[in-house]
């Protein structure tokens, strides 16, 4: 059984990650799969648009932990191909289609796309501050949201699909059997408008999106050597063997005050 399945709807491309019994979880298997479906996207002139979405109860859960356990590379192995979709270098444009949890690297999925339809029932959550030691500080930020809602976001608490739609993160709520089909309405409604103004308009908003600025992100790779990286894996065996963890936090108790102090943009 493939790991991702495709199928076409004229010039719109359905993407549905396959592994329902591990959540749709990003193992090696699928993180390459996905690449290089992105890679025949875009080079295929006959599809305009895509649709990503999961199979069974996730969207998808993020991170494969027990990958993680057996390989000891937390966030997973690099790739040896390039994925356009998680680089940004995939002109045409994604609307995910979320059908169910959409957790930790499954949300990050959500975020790169340009249109989100999800069902009422569907569960986000930004993982980072439950695995690394920086949560996930910028999401908030590229989703222009305030910022007690980013920082809730940053530190770990989920959402429901409901309250995304509130606050403006996800554009269409419906009923479950309705997410694909309706992401295929908004699909063929881009397809009528005029080829430069569809590939035009998403350029340009794209390269609107608000980022943090290179102090912040210095600051940020230097909050990721901030406490003792054995907890990275601690915090996923925990998680795999359904206990509580028992972090470290810093090999030197003295380095919680040991903030890193870079200069300003």
């Amino acid at each position: 059984m493939p790991v991702v399945e495709t199928e076409r709807h004229g010039q719109v491309l359905v993407v549905r990650m396959n592994r329902p019994e591990r959540l749709n979880a990003l193992n090696q298997e699928l993180r390459v799969a996905l690449a290089e479906t992105w890679i025949d996207f875009r080079r295929d002139d006959t599809l305009e648009v895509a649709i990503l979405t999961g199979t069974g109860r996730a969207f998808c859960a993020g991170e494969d932990m027990k990958e993680t356990l057996a390989n000891k590379t937390p966030g997973g192995k690099k790739l040896d191909i390039e994925d356009p979709f998680a680089t940004g270098a995939l002109e045409k444009p994604v609307i995910a289609a979320v059908n169910g949890f959409a957790m930790g690297g499954g949300f990050m999925l959500v975020e790169r796309t340009d249109l989100r339809v999800a069902a009422n029932t569907a569960i986000f959550e930004v993982s980072e501050a439950k695995r690394w030691l920086l949560g996930g500080y910028n999401h908030g930020h590229l989703a222009n949201l305030s910022y007690p809602v980013a920082m809730e976001m940053a530190l770990g608490f989920r959402f429901t699909a409901e309250r995304f739609h509130q606050l403006g993160f996800v554009n269409r709520l419906v009923e479950p059997d309705q997410v694909v089909p309706t992401a295929i309405e908004m699909a063929n409604h881009l397809l009528t408008l005029p080829p430069a103004s569809r590939v035009n308009t998403v350029h340009m908003m794209r390269r609107m999106r608000p980022q943090p600025t290179k102090a912040q992100r210095d600051l940020a790779a230097a909050l990721h050597e901030h406490g003792d990286k054995n907890d990275l894996l601690e915090s996923r065996a925990a998680f795999a063997e359904k206990r509580a963890p028992n972090f470290k936090g810093w090999n030197d108790p003295q380095d919680r005050y040991r903030m890193p102090q870079l200069g300003e943009d």
